[in-house]
């Protein structure tokens, strides 16, 4: 490096000890000033290109128009590189002059010109793609000016020390480049205008998140309007933010459906191998071995990005909760040397904050993409299972009851949910206790054994208690889904239960089934209050040992204030790992027999979409039955035999018969929700069903009308007078806005000669 700067009146070593620190007045050398110094930014900048790129590409959004913002922060970009590039022609001049300038004033300027072009197209760039703020480039313009900062003092002091100014063209031209780099930073922290034809949000109360610029978010800075509002009066339901598009549950769902169909398609993958005979050994090629479909690789395909933005924020705050211990051990050296200069202490003080305060960004960072990517596997995972209740065959109907269905989209899948924040702790874990334990040995040597040792026998112990409690687990979560299932059968038939006054029995029932799990809740709680116990005190345990280890080992090993508060900043870090690990088995253990749990249910034979045909059907017919025989379940016989059925287009067809003679059960062939053993199903387009099981939303009478939707008073007025409620509304004390449900008791009866609407029939 000494050979890039030269030497002469410009020209310099790389590095100077008794300049930079054993000296009142720190400063760098001009050589380090104009090489290193200057290419941290442009070192940044090239090495996060591919990921950024690759990232853009996935990002289109739509092209923003050109602005005076961006034109702005376009003309600026050119004038930083012909800055540094009348920087190189200078340097081309003094060679021509038969001057020597040292190589490192012809690299220089080349690297940070092309680097401020690259900037400036990847302005462009992004302005193309729809992004209204850089982060990227935000963080690169904070560094050029933080590594200007240090140049900007050396050349006013060494311009102070000398009188006069060596070079001064070069002492202007980096003047003019430290004001375009700090006016770059300040345009850069505005955020542009919505891309073009990008869709319009009519939500009238959308989510700040989603268009706020890279500083907002890093300092959850558009939250403050909800912490505000808050402070003034309490919250209402109206008050909170609409979700942001990628979090609804619309496109959470479709794309952990589509992961788990693809998951699906490859169940028929085979693996070629080798299958020996009876008669002796026989090369059998392409033999076919079904893979399971792995609802696992489903969740990390839609997901796993997710938490791979998460993992670098962990990474980076576990290495940076150990600078803080390497910077508190050279302050305490720093005030046992009276000799050493004072702006040490300064300068690790200033590290010491700067290190805390980009540790708490970070994580509050992690904190957030973890919790986020937890709701969405919870939201995922939940419409997963409601779609597939909607299609599983009857005979899967029996064997999943209502009661399993329900405890999976809630019990089940709030379990990926908890585990989510902690999921980390996998590798994050491993990684601060190997850390910890070196800087220990740093710091103790080899006492720090005795607190290893110490840890490494509490992981078989740990293992066992874990499976114990995976065991437990599974048995609980049965009988969970046993009393769930008796439950829903008792309110369903509470009508019946009450005539015949059987409660006591049923409650007895209910009793034992809870009293069998309260037992094996007991049993996992237990093991769970002696795990916590033992990692609880494990940390306390680590460091007592290895201080009295390294006490007693050696009369020379002296505990003095660097080695005991070092040593004590390092346990404190090894304790968290070790207080959550429990937490994290647990957790683990659970949500392993709930991924089973879903899985085997996700793996159901499904009804069959293509038994009813839609597309092809004779002429002039509405519905056509060609030899159908239809069954509930396959285990079942037949229900419907041989029928042969054809409506002609706009007949009106009613069929008639004594219960149980099967007029359900053709609707439900007709629907697709019967099995077809034989024949053909023709259908006509779309098709209105309306069961004969009245069900009512527990709401107000408009909202079972809208049934979700937004209130278009025109179109609502127009559905009323359709299904003759005007009459019936004037009857009722509330109007539309009175509550009904199957669950309320009735506040009216509607009876009129063209509706009723009662609290059973809506």
């Amino acid at each position: 490096m000494d050979a890039l700067c030269g030497s002469g009146e410009l020209g310099s070593k790389f590095w100077d000890a008794n300049l930079s620190l054993y000296t009142d007045n720190p400063d760098l050398t001009p050589c380090f000033q104009n090489s290193l110094l200057a290419w941290i930014p442009c070192i940044y900048l090239w090495a996060a290109l591919p990921c950024y790129l690759l990232y853009l590409q996935h990002q289109h959004r739509g092209y923003i128009v050109l602005t005076h913002l961006s034109r702005l922060k376009t003309a600026v970009g050119v004038l930083l590189w012909c800055v540094c590039w009348a920087d190189l022609f200078y340097s081309f001049h003094g060679l021509t002059q038969g001057g020597a300038p040292a190589p490192i004033f012809f690299v220089t300027p080349l690297v940070t010109g092309v680097t401020m072009l690259l900037a400036t197209l990847l302005t462009q760039h992004e302005r193309l793609r729809g992004v209204w703020s850089s982060g990227v480039l935000i963080i690169f313009w904070v560094l050029c000016v933080i590594c200007a900062i240090i140049p900007f003092r050396s050349k006013i002091l060494s311009a102070t020390a000398q009188g006069k100014v060596s070079d001064p063209f070069r002492f202007t031209t980096f003047y003019l480049y430290f004001v375009l780099v700090l006016l770059a930073l300040i345009l850069s922290c505005f955020k542009e205008k919505p891309p073009l034809f990008s869709p319009v949000n009519v939500d009238p109360n959308p989510c700040p998140e989603a268009s706020a610029g890279f500083l907002s978010r890093l300092s959850f800075w558009w939250f403050t309007e909800m912490i505000t509002l808050g402070y003034r009066r309490p919250l209402k339901e109206e008050d909170l933010w609409s979700l942001r598009e990628e979090d609804c549950a619309q496109r959470v769902v479709q794309r952990l459906l589509e992961a788990w169909k693809k998951q699906q398609r490859n169940k028929t993958a085979v693996a070629f191998g080798k299958k020996v005979s009876s008669e002796g050994e026989v090369l059998l090629e392409g033999q076919p071995r079904p893979r399971e479909p792995s609802f696992l690789r489903a969740l990390l395909a839609a997901f796993g990005p997710s938490f791979l933005i998460s993992f670098f924020f962990k990474l980076a705050q576990d290495l940076l909760s150990f600078v803080s211990p390497q910077l508190l051990s050279i302050l305490i050296r720093f005030i046992s040397t009276p000799e050493a200069p004072s702006w040490w202490g300064f300068l690790v003080t200033g590290l010491m904050f700067t290190c805390s305060v980009v540790q708490t960004l970070v994580l509050h960072q992690f904190y957030h993409s973890v919790f986020v990517a937890g709701l969405r596997l919870r939201t995922g995972i939940m419409g997963v299972i409601y779609r597939k209740a909607l299609v599983i065959t009857n005979s899967v109907k029996q064997e999943s009851t209502v009661g399993e269905i329900v405890n999976l989209m809630t019990v089940d899948a709030q379990r990926f949910m908890d585990v989510a924040p902690l999921l980390h702790l996998l590798w994050s874990a491993p990684l601060q206790i190997f850390l910890a334990i070196y800087f220990l040995w740093q710091n103790l040597g080899p006492s720090i054994l005795a607190g290893v040792a110490l840890l490494v026998l509490l992981i078989p112990l740990n293992g066992l208690v874990a499976m114990k409690t995976r065991t437990f687990q599974v048995k609980q979560m049965e009988l969970k889904d046993s009393r769930l299932k008796l439950m829903s059968e008792i309110l369903g038939g509470i009508r019946v239960l009450k005539l015949y006054a059987w409660e006591p029995s049923f409650l007895q029932q209910v009793e034992g089934l809870r009293q069998r799990e309260l037992w094996l809740l007991r049993k996992i709680v237990h093991l769970h209050a002696y795990t916590t116990f033992t990692w609880t005190c494990t940390p306390f345990l680590v460091t007592l040992i290895t201080l009295g280890v390294y006490s007693s080992v050696d009369e020379r090993n002296v505990l003095d204030a660097e080695k005991a508060f070092v040593s004590l900043s390092l346990f404190n870090i090894l304790k968290m790992p070790i207080a959550m690990l429990p937490q994290l088995i647990s957790l683990l253990v659970q949500t392993s027999v709930s991924l089973k749990r879903i899985q085997h249910f996700l793996s159901q034979d499904e009804l069959d979409p293509q038994c009813v045909e839609r597309k092809t059907i004779s002429p002039g017919y509405a519905i056509t039955i060609q030899g159908g025989t239809f069954t509930w379940a396959q285990n079942l016989p037949p229900t419907l035999h041989s029928l042969d059925i054809q409506v002609p287009k706009g007949a009106l067809v009613a069929v008639v018969g004594p219960v149980g003679c099967g007029k359900s059960s053709l609707i439900s062939a007709l629907l697709g929700e019967m099995e077809k053993l034989e024949g053909k199903v023709y259908v006509k387009g779309s098709v209105a069903y309306v069961p004969q099981q009245a069900w009512i939303q527990n709401a107000t009478l408009q909202e079972n009308v809208l049934f979700g939707q937004a209130l278009d008073p025109r179109r609502y007025q127009r559905t009323l007078e359709a299904c003759a409620l005007l009459a019936d509304l004037e009857m009722l004390p509330g109007g539309d806005q009175t509550e009904i449900g199957e669950k309320l008791q009735p506040q009216a009866s509607i009876c009129s000669p063209q509706s009723s609407v009662s609290q059973d029939n809506p």
